[in-house]
């Protein structure tokens, strides 16, 4: 942990990177796009339903490509769920699109410009329930 920084600090701006990503993909913004991603460390996408996606500038054409197409979808970040391992962000939550529910991870990177992404992966989940709803707190 950074000096002067606290445990609910570190989480706090974690979510933050984390609804930063989710305002780009929500406002179709490349530009915002390119800026939560990890520059000097290898980045991976795993978006439902294509191949893997390695490397900064093929994820980036790829975010390009959703965010820029005629069916780029609306999306809505759901019950995020933080938790930090020494340098390392993760964060699960739930994404609606349309009427359909998808779970994904975001894992960042602790770098001097605050958190930064290094790997999305998403797909299929049921709709969250009352049962199913996850505990509002960190995940560590």
């Amino acid at each position: 942990m950074a000096t002067g920084t606290s445990p609910a600090r570190d989480r706090a701006t974690l979510l933050f990177a984390n609804e930063t990503f989710y305002r780009a993909f929500a406002e179709r913004d490349p530009t915002l796009m390119g800026a939560v991603w990890a520059e000097q460390e290898p980045v991976t996408c795993l978006h439902p339903g294509w191949p893997p996606v390695e490397g900064r500038d093929s994820v980036l054409q790829s975010w390009h490509a959703i965010l820029t197409g005629p069916a780029s979808p609306d999306i809505e970040c759901l019950h995020a769920r933080a938790g930090i391992h020494r340098d390392t962000g993760i964060v699960i939550c739930y994404e609606r699109i349309g009427q359909d529910y998808l779970l994904a991870t975001n894992i960042f990177i602790r770098s001097g410009d605050g958190w930064l992404l290094v790997h999305h992966q998403s797909g299929a989940a049921p709709e969250p329930g009352e049962g199913n709803e996850p505990p509002r707190r960190s995940i560590n």
